[in-house]
């Protein structure tokens, strides 16, 4: 029984930073069905962007504590992500709004490939210690243990996903938002203007992936210009999961796929007798992916579809 609790609250930590991933992926889609595959490099940037100045701030402010400095990680890794992304849809997307759909998801494969590249020239493609400032000693709960960095990942993910359905549901942004998903040529006749609010969009969903990179980082300990592609593509199948374009869809589809992982892989570690474990985890989400495109591809609450012109 202490071994399942465990597992559920690592699958829960998991599933947690894959919804914030999600989120972003599935607020594109809902907007400009488009989905974005540079989205797993933006988490890869805003956590090497956490990394160096959580390096070089220790470095060069030694007086500075720890926790300020993590902070400022954090609020500066979500600005470089909301840059990041403010410029990728404007330069490699938007021009393509009109062009078949196949162009946009070739542009966002090669940007993820462009990304990784130039991610491995200004940071170097070798791997990188993570180092938080908060106590490496476990608490015990229910005979299972969780980290401080944990606990923090967990309340830091319920602030955000109730502070983004505030936003979407009870403010003027989030109003222009769902009337530009539902008819962007209505909506601009209303005074809303469709560019600004598909820019907000992907700055908002870079910020859900800013935090979700350093989170990564904190939990597993370590950095890298390749570390956001497997997240990305799993976060892409949570999305699937939940239902793409359905915001409560990718936070379900995210901690459903984040238990799966993680009571899968012990499941299988178990009954091999640890010949197999945690190392084929990533074998449980594409198979969740293939079950869900064959058998029910709008997801476990579907699309919420719009009628549009």
């Amino acid at each position: 029984m202490d071994v399942l609790i465990q597992q559920i609250i690592n699958g829960l930590v998991l599933g947690s930073m894959y919804a914030l991933v999600a989120l972003g992926y599935t607020m594109v889609y809902g907007i400009i069905n488009l989905i974005n595959f540079a989205h797993g490099e933006v988490l890869m940037v805003g956590a090497l962007t956490s990394w160096s100045v959580m390096t070089y701030g220790a470095e060069f402010f030694p007086s500075v504590p720890p926790g300020l400095v993590f902070t400022l990680s954090l609020v500066l890794a979500c600005l470089a992500c909301a840059v990041l992304n403010f410029l990728i849809e404007k330069i490699a997307y938007r021009p393509l709004r009109s062009a078949p759909k196949l162009a946009p998801l070739i542009t966002a494969i090669g940007l993820s490939i462009l990304l990784q590249t130039l991610a491995m020239i200004v940071w170097k493609p070798n791997y990188k210690s993570y180092a938080t400032p908060f106590s490496s000693t476990p608490i015990e709960l229910f005979g299972a243990v969780i980290t401080p960095t944990q606990v923090m990942i967990l309340c830091l993910t319920a602030f955000l996903l109730v502070a983004l359905m505030v936003l979407v549901n009870m403010t003027k942004l989030g109003r222009a938002m769902r009337a530009t998903s539902e008819n962007a040529a209505m909506a601009s006749l209303m005074g809303v203007k469709p560019d600004q609010v598909i820019s907000l969009t992907f700055v908002i969903g870079a910020v859900l992936a800013g935090v979700a990179g350093v989170m990564w980082a904190a939990n597993f300990g370590t950095v890298h210009h390749a570390m956001g592609f497997l997240p990305g593509l799993k976060a892409f199948t949570a999305a699937v999961l939940g239902g793409i374009g359905n915001l409560p869809g990718a936070v379900v589809g995210g901690l459903c796929l984040g238990l799966i992982e993680s009571i899968g892989s012990g499941y299988l570690g178990e009954v091999t007798g640890g010949v197999l474990g945690s190392q084929y985890a990533d074998i449980f989400a594409f198979m969740v992916l293939i079950l869900m495109l064959t058998l029910r591809p709008s997801g476990l609450l579907g699309e919420k579809l719009a009628e549009r012109a």
